[in-house]
């Protein structure tokens, strides 16, 4: 019996080595580049948003004459807590400028306005510049300003602990952000190749990053913009695994008692009544 224990503590050993366990080298952020962690150059650089099809602009004209408020924002003014709040309230629809597939949006007593491939700031400035010929028309007060915001802009994440598509509350977000939103990435998510797709104009691109280097907060891949898409794959091999000294103790005894348990069974029913019948004869 002492030699089938040992048979059985080999088997479980090496049933735990060939497991793939879960490494802090594996799973932890902001860790050091080395030969396994890739560093990456200082590319980061803050770009404003520049507006695509089907973007949805908010946009307020504020003034203290109350004619000119009540012109530009008839039944929008209620909604502007939601839009400063990151709220993607369905009621924003109503009193939101839709990009068109020209790249146009249409605006009251402006009319056109080609707006595809410029930021929210480029799209203030021509709205103010063009309303104030309109506006100077009314007689008294007539000092006013333009607010173009962006609204409903979401990004999605496939293989977090919490996969799925949520809106971006501020003009930008970091991937740890984006990944903290979901969940973080589960244990057996591979942290090393991560996958971004990303809209740029009219193609689509995907990128591959380690999320794990100190390095990424000063790359390209620290911002994610509206339409991203982050994919973790699980990490190659573990279909199952062991990530803690508690799980591998538990396994080994596990093991250890089943083997014993087998083995005390093939003896009183197997063995010793075959030896008594044997001695009998």
């Amino acid at each position: 019996m002492q030699r089938l224990i040992t048979h059985l503590l080999s088997a479980a050993v090496g049933f735990v080595c060939l497991t793939s366990c879960v490494t802090s080298k594996k799973v932890n952020y902001w860790q050091e580049p080395d030969r396994r962690i890739p560093s990456y150059a200082d590319t980061l650089s803050y770009e404003d948003y520049v507006l695509r099809k089907g973007d949805r602009l908010y946009i307020y004209v504020y003034s203290i004459d109350e004619r000119i408020t009540k012109l530009f924002n008839s039944g929008n003014a209620n909604i502007r807590s939601y839009v400063r709040s990151g709220s993607s309230a369905g009621t924003t629809d109503l009193y939101s400028y839709v990009v068109d597939d020209e790249g146009n949006i249409s605006f009251p007593m402006v009319g056109t306005l080609q707006v595809l491939g410029k930021s929210t700031r480029d799209v203030k400035h021509e709205l103010e510049e063009a309303l104030s010929g309109q506006i100077k028309s009314l007689e008294g007060m007539n000092v006013f300003s333009v607010d173009v915001q962006v609204i409903q802009r979401y990004f999605s994440i496939i293989g977090a602990n919490s996969s799925g598509r949520f809106a971006i509350p501020k003009e930008k977000i970091t991937i740890f952000e984006a990944l903290a939103m979901a969940g973080d990435i589960a244990d057996f998510g591979d942290r090393s190749t991560i996958k971004l797709v990303r809209e740029q104009g009219d193609s689509t691109i995907v990128k591959t990053f380690d999320v794990r280097s100190k390095d990424i907060v000063n790359s390209e891949f620290y911002y994610i913009e509206p339409n991203d898409v982050i994919y973790i794959r699980k990490i190659a091999g573990n279909s199952f695994g062991i990530n803690s000294a508690a799980a591998t103790v538990s396994v080994v005894a596990t093991t250890l008692s089943f083997g014993v348990f087998i083995y005390s069974f093939i003896d009183r029913y197997v063995v010793q009544p075959a030896t008594k019948n044997k001695n009998k004869q």
